[in-house]
């Protein structure tokens, strides 16, 4: 831990003294923090992490892991105690997932019942949903992202290739770029595709085809984020056959947009993301409806998750647009 604090205080060009004014905290604390003669509190580590933008999720682990080592590093015993205490956090934590699903399960029954009638059309009528749910999903996703193009001309650009007048090309290629895209991950959920890191950083590239943009298909230049990630996909492996796939998408969309790998365009990769989970698993699209009313729900929705620490939230918000466009897909073909 005494190397993130040193290493992001030198980054940011700050000086002890300087840090510990912004933080209220003595300077020959910092000093100590940042050679390891003290430990700060949780308190105090909040703090820094929020002053010096060190990841917090990254610092508590090291905080933890630096509590742990002093406590009983030393003890005959440690690592059978260890063993114990993971098993017990583990069950803790189906617990609460228990939990989760019990205060969500009348609605994950709404949503088990139209997905498997929508299961039961025919091949032709599933491709009438899927074209008409893509070209939506399309349009508000590139909304979302700040796009002038309306549903209409966004339909123009995809399927005839026209430009619009007095419309940037940048916009143009954002939309094209993200038909390919939405494509891609329709491609991926059909022949079960594993999502893994090299999909993610081609994802990225491929948004940003043809756009001027800093590194596409690269991290930013920094170690914590290629940590930050490594520890993203190695949740994503442990988890995606034990969290139910709504949940499971939501918390990848959350993670993703808290890490913040890339240094543009982390919200449609979230966006992405989240989706080709749900396709993974036979749900159709999610994304918020174009108009200001939609788009401030949907940043609430992520800004009290992430304040609160709260992923039920953001949960539940996916959870009714799933609903949602559920219903859409079924009157398609039933009205």
């Amino acid at each position: 831990m005494k190397s993130l604090l040193k290493n992001a205080r030198e980054q940011k060009g700050l000086k002890t003294r300087e840090l510990a004014q912004l933080a209220g905290i003595d300077q020959a604390l910092i000093s100590k923090f940042e050679s390891g003669t003290r430990k700060p509190t949780k308190d105090q580590v909040i703090k820094l992490s929020r002053l010096l933008e060190i990841d917090y999720e990254t610092l508590m682990i090291a905080w933890l892991k630096e509590k742990i080592l002093y406590e009983i590093g030393d003890e005959e015993f440690a690592l059978k105690a260890l063993l114990l205490a993971e098993q017990e956090i583990q069950n803790n934590r189906k617990q609460i997932n228990s939990a989760i699903i019990s205060s969500i399960q009348a609605i994950l029954d709404e949503i088990e019942r139209s997905k498997n009638k929508i299961q039961s059309f025919n091949p032709l009528q599933l491709r009438q949903i899927y074209k008409t749910l893509e070209l939506d999903f399309i349009f508000k996703s590139i909304y979302l992202n700040g796009n002038s193009l309306t549903f209409e001309e966004t339909k123009s650009v995809i399927n005839d290739g026209n430009t619009v007048f007095e419309k940037s090309m940048e916009e143009h290629l954002e939309a094209i770029n993200f038909h390919e895209a939405t494509l891609y991950i329709k491609d991926m959920s059909q022949k079960k595709t594993s999502f893994n890191e090299r999909e993610l950083l081609f994802l990225h590239n491929l948004i940003f085809k043809g756009i001027d943009s800093k590194n596409p298909g690269k991290y930013k230049n920094d170690t914590l984020i290629v940590r930050e990630m490594n520890l993203f996909f190695n949740w994503y492996e442990t988890q995606k056959n034990n969290l139910h796939p709504i949940i499971l998408a939501s918390e990848a969309y959350l993670k993703i947009i808290k890490i913040s790998p890339f240094e543009n365009g982390n919200i449609p990769i979230a966006n992405l993301i989240l989706n080709l989970i749900l396709l993974l698993n036979n749900y159709v699209y999610v994304v918020t409806e174009a108009d200001k009313k939609s788009k401030n729900e949907y940043l609430v929705a992520v800004e009290e998750s992430q304040n609160k620490n709260d992923k039920s939230i953001f949960i539940n918000y996916v959870l009714k647009i799933e609903k949602q466009n559920l219903d859409k897909a079924i009157e398609l073909i039933t009205k």
